[in-house]
C-alpha cells in the first residue's frame, strides 16, 4: 500500500478518535533525516498488512452470505425433487440432499458467526497496528532528536500498544465457542455430504454433491 494512502487511512481514523489513536504530529516526522525514515519501513508494512487482512475478512464475510443463499436454493430444490420421485431410490436421494443442504446451511451459519469474529479481531488488530507505528514515529523523531518530541511520553505510546495487543488476545479468546460451533457443523455436513455422495455413484465427485 502507497504511503499517501495509508496516511489517508491515519487521517480518518485519528478525525473519528477512535480507540488507541494517539498521534504524533506529522510535523515531526517530516524533520526526520531520510535515514531515519527507512527505519520506519518495517512498521508501515505491517500496517499495510493490517489493512489488507480487515479487506479479506469483509470479503469472507460477503463470500459467506453469497454461500448461505446458494445452500437455501439448494435446500429448495431438493425439497421440490421429493415431490417429482418417480421410484423410491430417487425419492431417497432427493431426501439425503435435503438433509445435506440443511446441514450444509448450519454449517454456514455458524461459519459466518465465527468469521464476523475474526473481523473484529482484525480491525482491532488494524488499530493496533496503527498504535505501533506511532511509537514507531516517536521513537524515530526522539533518536533524531527533533524538535517537539521531548514533549510526547513515549510510555503513553507504549502503553497504548500493550493494551491493545492484550484486548485482541483477549477478543481472540473469546472465539473459542464459534470456533467450536464452526467445526462441530462442518463435521455434521461432511458426514451429510459423504452420505449423499455414497447414494449417489459413491463417488466424491457425485453431481449432487457440491463443495465450497
Amino acid at each position: 500500500m502507497k504511503r499517501f494512502v495509508l496516511f489517508t487511512l491515519f487521517s480518518l481514523l485519528a478525525g473519528c478518535g477512535p480507540r488507541y489513536g494517539m498521534k504524533v504530529p506529522g510535523s515531526l516526522e517530516k524533520k526526520l533525516p531520510f535515514e531515519v525514515r527507512i527505519e520506519l519501513l518495517e512498521a508501515e508494512n505491517d500496517l499495510a498488512l493490517a489493512v489488507d487482512k480487515v479487506d479479506e475478512s469483509r470479503n469472507e464475510i460477503d463470500r459467506a452470505r453469497d454461500n448461505i443463499r446458494r445452500a437455501r436454493s439448494r435446500q429448495e430444490a431438493a425439497e421440490d425433487e421429493v415431490d417429482r420421485a418417480t421410484d423410491e431410490v430417487s425419492r431417497e436421494v432427493a431426501k439425503l440432499a435435503i438433509e445435506e443442504a440443511k446441514a450444509r446451511v448450519d454449517y454456514l451459519r455458524a461459519k459466518q458467526r465465527l468469521t464476523v469474529g475474526l473481523r473484529d479481531v482484525a480491525e482491532l488488530s488494524l488499530r493496533c497496528a496503527f498504535a505501533k507505528f506511532e511509537l514507531a514515529r516517536l521513537t524515530a523523531a526522539r533518536k533524531a532528536k527533533v524538535e517537539g518530541s521531548e514533549k510526547l511520553d513515549p510510555k503513553e505510546f507504549e502503553a497504548q500498544v500493550t493494551e491493545c495487543e492484550a484486548e485482541v488476545k483477549e477478543e481472540r479468546a473469546d472465539l473459542a465457542e464459534e470456533e467450536k460451533e464452526e467445526k462441530a457443523t462442518r463435521e455434521a455436513w461432511e458426514a451429510k455430504k459423504s452420505a449423499l455422495a455414497k447414494k449417489t455413484f459413491d463417488a466424491r465427485a457425485s453431481p449432487y454433491v457440491e463443495n465450497l
